[in-house]
């Protein structure tokens, strides 16, 4: 019987055939936590009596969701992880180089790996063909120390898309569609594999932006074919030999198929207070926006601020309306200003933060007031996600993000062109 992306990886991880619902105990290639998880990581850690780390160079700290530090308990959270890096020889990456889920997909995963991160949107190295997937603190602390963990093998939802998107339509609003479709539980515990001409054709930022928020509709994990896009990713980040080319069996056998016309979408919002709250951004034109904000792990990369940059290329942010802007790492902030981007953001009246989750998680660097309302191109919008219950948070597409900006109400962007 063929093979599902999720089985082929964790069959040739453990040397075995495997299938969906088996119980297995499998090696990890990396974990990781990030600045909010790592700190009750490291302390299971140290409580569990674990003295050494299965691999310290494939066991990572990222500084990143509090970054720079607002507060002194966080500032004290950081010196912790600091410390733990320095007496067990485990890789930190400090504040400045960006959001882990970025830095994972430029710097460390590879096709064919089993990677676990003490935070949800780990999936997002699923775009490269890796088993990413989010776990709790005290799991991601066992497998720090034993290098490896047990899962249940997930059955696997196949999304196939065909077609070409139309202009001003990204993968955002392919997956703001697809979790609107099957809702937030739709997936609980599954795999989603995308696959399809359009998905063949998308670049690798694309499909990172749907592995990162395939948990959103439940998923276990979100995965892609390792392919030539694939190739060309680890080409450009000088790790060429990682990789190796993975995609499902011909007769895989899947829990069930959607399909998906690319050329029938529209740019779509997510409403508050949940992700599965989906509408065309048509359908909300008017609503008042008070800020936007580009960045995060889902939609901070180069190609997002390309796309950005070229509708707000010569216009201004509107005057009642905050635009923040946050690289998701240092990589894409340098390449952001070599490009202009930087520059074309600046002069139409936004604001650059460090590379970093920023008002993301609602810790700082444009947390919201009472009744505002912000535009997002993160990947959640529940009541409080942005540091306060009492305001509202509408996720879109970059394209989407930057229109409203513009014209300071929630806009299609080919209304704005």
């Amino acid at each position: 019987m063929g093979k599902t992306l999720t089985e082929k990886i964790i069959s040739q991880k453990l040397g075995r055939d495997v299938c969906a619902g088996e119980i297995v105990v499998c090696p990890v290639d990396l974990a990781f936590a990030q600045d909010t998880t790592g700190p009750l990581t490291v302390r299971e850690f140290l409580g569990s009596g674990f003295k050494s780390l299965a691999d310290k160079r494939r066991t990572v700290l990222f500084l990143d969701h509090a970054a720079p530090s607002p507060n002194a308990q966080l500032s004290a959270d950081h010196m912790l992880l600091r410390s733990f890096a320095h007496d067990t020889g485990c890789v930190i990456s400090d504040i400045g180089a960006g959001v882990c889920h970025q830095i994972v997909a430029e710097n460390l995963a590879r096709p064919g790996d089993v990677i676990v991160g003490a935070d949800s949107h780990t999936v997002t190295a699923g775009a490269l063909c890796s088993f990413a997937t989010g776990m709790g603190s005290s799991d991601v602390a066992v497998a720090f120390a034993l290098g490896k963990t047990w899962f249940r093998v997930p059955e696997t939802i196949r999304i196939e898309v065909k077609n070409q998107f139309p202009h001003f339509v990204t993968a955002k609003d392919l997956i703001l569609h697809i979790i609107g479709l099957i809702g937030a539980d739709g997936a609980t515990y599954k795999a989603l594999e995308f696959g399809g001409k359009a998905i063949d054709n998308m670049s690798i930022a694309g499909r990172l932006t749907i592995a990162n928020m395939a948990v959103e509709a439940g998923a276990k994990v979100g995965l892609f074919s390792s392919d030539q896009t694939t190739e060309k990713l680890l080409r450009e980040m000088g790790r060429p030999e990682q990789f190796r080319s993975i995609s499902p069996d011909k007769d895989a056998v899947y829990e069930k198929t959607i399909e998906i016309d690319a050329s029938t979408l529209s740019p779509t919002v997510a409403r508050p207070h949940t992700v599965d709250n989906t509408v065309l951004a048509k359908d909300l034109s008017g609503v008042r926006i008070h800020q936007v904000f580009l960045g995060t792990c889902t939609n901070g990369r180069l190609e997002d601020f390309a796309l950005a940059a070229s509708i707000l290329r010569n216009k201004k942010v509107h005057p009642q309306t905050r635009l923040i802007v946050a690289p998701a790492s240092k990589r894409v902030l340098l390449q952001a200003m070599d490009a202009g981007y930087i520059r074309i953001f600046v002069e139409a009246g936004g604001t650059i933060i460090p590379p970093g989750c920023g008002a993301c998680l609602g810790l700082h660097q444009g947390i919201l007031g009472d009744g505002e309302a912000c535009l997002s191109t993160a990947n959640r919008n529940f009541k409080g996600r942005m540091g306060n219950p009492n305001s509202f948070v509408y996720l879109a597409s970059p394209a989407t993000a930057v229109a409203t900006a513009i014209t300071g109400v929630v806009t299609d962007p080919r209304e704005v062109l």
